[in-house]
């Protein structure tokens, strides 16, 4: 160690080494040229790693050396194939979870069965902007509203009969019950019957 031999010379005189001296100042210089103890158990933990991981390497380029170049080109793309497929059905099941779930915020409470009229909505002509804003959806509900207006529940019911209140003559949008005396409409029974049977006895007894 070159550097202590000069620090020896230094403190030496005549012969004779200044052992205070030598020390005092060999406490100083000796942390710039030694490793600590637990630095250098590191840095041997490191080694050792990185040795292991090279060695691990080794034996996967072998592994890879024994493949067939075109084989592996063809798995490599079939991989990339899934992994894209994967993808885009994410995207697209996001996608469909994001309108359905605003189509059931729209008609929360307005509808007799909102599962039924949820699935009256074309999704495939919705627009989903990159703001989450859903775009024809309200046009869509709009005209459910007036050609179907049997599925939704009064917005201001009239009488004591609840959402069919005054046999289904109330105010707001107007809800008809075709089983009704005023409202008697045998074409639109047969569509709720088809269409929501439970609603359709709900209708019944709310006209008697």
């Amino acid at each position: 160690m070159e550097w202590l031999n000069e620090l020896i010379e230094k403190h030496t005189k005549d012969g004779k080494v200044d052992h205070e001296a030598l020390m005092k100042e060999l406490k100083i210089e000796f942390p710039k040229h030694a490793v600590p103890k637990d630095t250098y158990n590191s840095l041997a933990e490191t080694r050792k790693t990185l040795e292991n991981d090279i060695k691990e390497r080794d034996k996967q380029l072998e592994a890879l050396k024994k493949i067939d170049a075109e084989g592996l080109k063809a798995e490599i793309e079939k991989l990339q194939g899934e992994n894209k497929a994967a993808k885009e059905k994410y995207e697209v099941d996001m996608k469909d979870l994001t309108l359905t779930n605003a189509v059931k915020l729209a008609i929360a409470g307005q509808a007799h069965d909102e599962g039924l009229v949820a699935g009256l909505v074309d999704k495939s002509k919705l627009i989903l902007g990159d703001d989450g804003k859903v775009t024809g959806l309200e046009e869509q509900l709009k005209t459910l509203k007036e050609t179907k207006s049997f599925l939704f529940k009064e917005e201001n019911p009239g009488g004591t009969g609840g959402s069919l209140g005054n046999n289904g003559r109330g105010g707001g949008r107007g809800q008809k019950n075709p089983w009704a005396k005023d409202t008697f409409n045998l074409t639109e029974q047969g569509k709720i019957l088809r269409e929501n049977p439970t609603l359709a006895e709900q209708l019944r007894a709310a006209a008697k």
